[in-house]
């Protein structure tokens, strides 16, 4: 199924930015991210933030109904974190948008791994069926319900990549509609303002090492874990060659890639926040050298001058 021609249209938006605004609202979801999986996406050069063989990673899904590009929807798959001193970031394994301008502009702009996707959704009650999400004693101390109540309706996604006249299917994403009859649910949480900053780059059209902010503003508060899965993927995947390619984004295959991809999203996920009255500036990126680097040409001149 091809995106709207609609969206197929270039749109001037992008042109009148930096920065970029994008108004909605968003899931933002932390995973525990095995290293091995995420160390597939990150470039050498830079330190992945791990504990214990695992990392934070997840996923940002958003629906924007005013940006450049118009309305859009928006899976940002994170592999992780990623630490160049003084600050550490998030690194996206993958980009899906039902937007062609905004695949374009992510790619060609921003140095991100966009994909033109579909989202397909739908809405489906769950009365009677069993808790979707399992005890979980963290989200019990902030407060949430450790599973969700057994009587509620859920949007059900679909999404799927296009190239072409191909299509294949990557995930299914189940999250409960917030009723208005809840009182509980018609609470959005406090305005906040914070930056999330993020590296991008070395892919074909951006072969530098990239680093950009979004800065955010909204109303933020905790809620039950989507829920998400693959008919067709039970368990992680790994490369073609059946192991786990570390030498980053540059040798690993757009096939692998999308399959490694999947195992980010079916990860364990600890913590959910939903975003409401989302306004989000996104800034130019700028071409940054790695910590590692630095030390390296530092050490460089120092040994020319012995």
């Amino acid at each position: 199924m091809a995106p709207d021609k609609e969206k197929e249209t270039p749109c001037v938006g992008y042109k009148r930015g930096p920065p970029w605004v994008f108004k909605g609202s968003a899931l933002y979801q932390l995973h525990l991210v095995k290293a091995s999986t995420a160390r597939a996406f990150v470039p050498r050069e830079l330190r992945l933030v791990e504990a214990f063989g695992y990392t934070l990673g997840g996923m940002f899904l958003a629906r924007y109904h005013d940006s450049p590009a118009g309305a859009f929807d928006e899976l940002v798959v994170i592999a992780g974190i990623v630490w160049d001193p003084p600050t550490s970031c998030a690194w996206a394994a993958r980009v899906l948008v039902n937007s062609v301008e905004a695949c374009r502009h992510g790619r060609k702009e921003v140095g991100l791994p966009s994909h033109v996707a579909t989202f397909s959704k739908t809405e489906a009650s769950a009365l009677g069926s069993k808790p979707l999400v399992k005890s979980n004693g963290f989200l019990s101390v902030l407060g949430i319900g450790s599973a969700v109540p057994e009587q509620e309706s859920r949007r059900e996604i679909e999404i799927s990549e296009t190239k072409g006249s191909s299509t294949k299917h990557l995930c299914n994403i189940s999250m409960p509609i917030t009723g208005s009859h809840n009182k509980h649910h018609k609470w959005m949480g406090p305005a906040i303002r914070m930056s999330l900053p993020s590296f991008s780059g070395q892919t074909e059209d951006h072969p530098d090492l990239l680093k950009y902010s979004c800065k955010v503003e909204c109303r933020v508060r905790p809620v039950s874990p989507a829920r998400i899965w693959n008919p067709r993927t039970t368990e992680p995947q790994e490369c073609s060659d059946g192991k786990i390619n570390s030498a980053g984004p540059k040798v690993l295959a757009d096939s692998d890639a999308q399959s490694q991809s999947i195992s980010v999203l079916l990860s364990k996920p600890i913590f959910a926040l939903k975003f409401s009255s989302l306004r989000m500036h996104v800034d130019a990126p700028k071409i940054v050298v790695p910590h590692c680097k630095k030390k390296e040409v530092g050490y460089s001149s120092t040994e020319s001058e012995l």
